[in-house]
């Protein structure tokens, strides 16, 4: 009988919740700064503090379904088995029961709810060290459980502490492990076997020591266990499948890309890398966009995860011919079909998560475009002038990244594809001299506070020029330029105000500008005296800075200023303006961060 993913959810959380545990539902996938990484990567992550001895408010048997983002090997995504959001099934005692109730209750719902051959069910137990001896404890309570005593193998590696920690839980772990049936080995292969056709499919960890300061350890009063199991993998597992793709949480997104695309997953390996892919970095990203706590993409931190999936996905759509509208069609399959029950702020959130899926898309599409025919000259390049060379210099790299907004990534897979390597050692040299360069910018030390001259800097230098403008007419003539900085990624513009300015305030000076880039105004330039400058009332920061004959930059009817450039040709390729942030810069000055999408 098929088992459906809806269906698995409810079995975990009914075996646990008639053993007494508590559904405490699931946390946001963004971490909170405490735990010191940007996403929940284990559904025991949430809990740190109550294993660590907070009580928990809803008591000491606990139990979920955590979704997790793990993004370590988003390059392995597009085989059968890798996913960068996944569930894991939880249950924990906070210092109530522990080895002999949790190896009986593990043992029974993989065998007994789930179907697993209990004869081919494997288990990894800890071996022993300097300072905890093996536990053969668990051992007895495995065969009494019903676990064969053959497929119980003793590995030093089943051992659990935070790393670099002194003072916290640590303890022993059970690991469960079940056989792939399409991939035979020796007749002698077992769970310690790396064949690969041994998968773990859940671990139980039984925190019952502390770890002290000399490195030693001792017992725990209170003990505590932490479960996490596999989603994926036992939905493939008990539905008898090999590709994790060929669950339900994928079946409706592959059945639509093959109508769309025409293509047949599974036939063509190219194709079908791509369609995991998409769905997988999809499905991820609605999941972020989405959650309690929704990020966007941007340039750094968690946001520029999310901007690597998303474009990433839309890349291999581009491979299959698919339209970045039809990749929301992929994300409201997820949200209608596939999460709505257990996940219901999606559908709450499904407008606005398109949106932007559509926002990244639009982005995207000029920066692969220019991107990809700047790779692809410099690759002719090499070709053509030096085929014995098959590395790109790290300067090249970082111009495509600096100069066209192309992923590091990007530029490292595509250069696989043609079997190149980039210098990343070079790249990041390149990168820590552009560092230092921003920071000669704070200083004054570039013309008109830009970086550099590249496509993007251009534009956002532009883009002040008419920010000035629109805080003239929104603040009043008084306010002026009084400092800038400009890089590829924001610009930031400093003026003098008495207050904090409002949302309306905002709002206009945003759509001032948007609606002068809509309208598609000239950008001229003219060589001329100083002071015939001045008369025709072209505005200057520091005036007396700048030589006998300057250059005018005039933007339509609104905007005339002294300035070294460069800038663009029509305020059109500015596309879209937004401020992200208004703060205070210093007494009296006030600060405005703002992004072209």
């Amino acid at each position: 009988m098929k088992v459906t993913s809806k269906q698995l959810r409810k079995m975990w959380l009914d075996f646990y919740k008639e053993r007494g545990h508590v559904d405490i539902g699931a946390v946001s996938l963004i971490g909170d700064g405490t735990t010191g990484v940007m996403f929940n990567v284990a559904g025991m992550q949430p809990l740190m503090p109550y294993l660590l001895g907070e009580k928990h408010p809803k008591g000491t048997r606990l139990c979920n379904v955590q979704g997790c983002v793990r993004t370590v090997d988003i390059e392995e995504v597009g085989d059968e088995s890798h996913f960068t959001f996944f569930e894991m099934l939880g249950n924990w005692s906070l210092g109530d029961y522990f080895k002999k109730e949790k190896t009986k209750w593990s043992f029974d719902f993989l065998t007994k709810e789930l179907g697993f051959d209990k004869d081919k069910l494997c288990s990894t137990v800890f071996a022993g060290n300097e300072n905890v001896a093996r536990d053969d404890e668990i051992v007895g309570y495995l065969i009494d459980a019903g676990v064969k005593k053959e497929n119980i193998f003793y590995l030093k590696e089943n051992w659990w502490n935070l790393p670099g920690t002194v003072n916290t839980p640590c303890g022993p772990d059970n690991e469960w492990f079940y056989p792939r049936h399409d991939r035979p080995c020796s007749d002698h292969c077992d769970a310690t076997c790396e064949c690969g056709r041994w998968v773990e499919v859940g671990n139980d960890v039984y925190m019952q020591y502390m770890v002290k300061e000399d490195g030693s350890v001792e017992p725990l009063k209170n003990k505590n266990i932490d479960t996490g199991f596999g989603f994926e993998r036992l939905l493939m597992y008990i539905n008898g499948l090999t590709d994790g793709y060929k669950t339900d949480l994928f079946e409706g997104v592959i059945k639509f890309l093959e109508q769309q695309t025409g293509k047949i997953y599974g036939e063509s390996a190219e194709e079908t890398k791509a369609m995991r892919i998409i769905a997988d970095h999809i499905r991820t990203a609605v999941m972020l966009i989405g959650d309690a706590n929704g990020i966007l993409p941007s340039n750094v931190g968690a946001g520029y995860i999310l901007r690597r999936l998303i474009r990433r996905a839309l890349r291999y759509a581009k491979f299959l011919g698919l339209t970045k509208e039809q990749l929301t069609d992929v994300a409201k399959i997820y949200i209608n079909d596939v999460y709505n029950e257990s996940y219901p702020l999606l559908p709450e959130k499904q407008e606005y998560i398109c949106e932007e899926l559509l926002k990244e898309a639009t982005k995207f599409d000029r920066t692969l475009e220019q991107g990809t025919r700047e790779f692809t000259k410099l690759i002719t390049n090499l070709a053509k002038f030096a085929p014995e060379v098959k590395r790109i210099s790290g300067e090249k790299a970082f111009r495509l990244f600096d100069t066209f907004g192309f992923p590091l990534e990007l530029t490292e897979e595509m250069a696989a594809e043609q079997g190149y390597t980039i210098d990343k050692e070079g790249f990041k040299k390149a990168f820590e001299e552009h560092q230092a360069k921003s920071k000669g910018v704070a200083k004054g030390e570039f013309k008109s506070g830009l970086q550099d001259d590249g496509v993007v800097t251009t534009k956002y230098h532009t883009a002040t020029h008419l920010l000035n403008a629109a805080l003239k007419r929104v603040l009043g003539p008084q306010c002026h330029q009084m400092g800038s900085n400009i890089t590829a990624e924001r610009l930031r513009f400093d003026f003098p105000c008495d207050h904090k300015m409002t949302a309306e305030e905002l709002a206009q000076t945003e759509k001032l500008v948007n609606d002068w880039i809509e309208q598609g105004l000239t950008v001229t330039k003219e060589e001329m005296a100083k002071r015939k400058a001045v008369e025709i009332g072209a505005e200057a920061q520091f005036i007396e800075r700048y030589p006998d004959v300057v250059s005018v930059y005039t933007i339509g009817d609104v905007s005339k200023e002294i300035c070294t450039g460069p800038h663009v040709e029509n305020t059109k390729e500015l596309h879209h303006f937004h401020i992200a942030k208004e703060e205070a810069s210093s007494s009296g000055v006030r600060r405005i961060k703002a992004i072209l999408d």
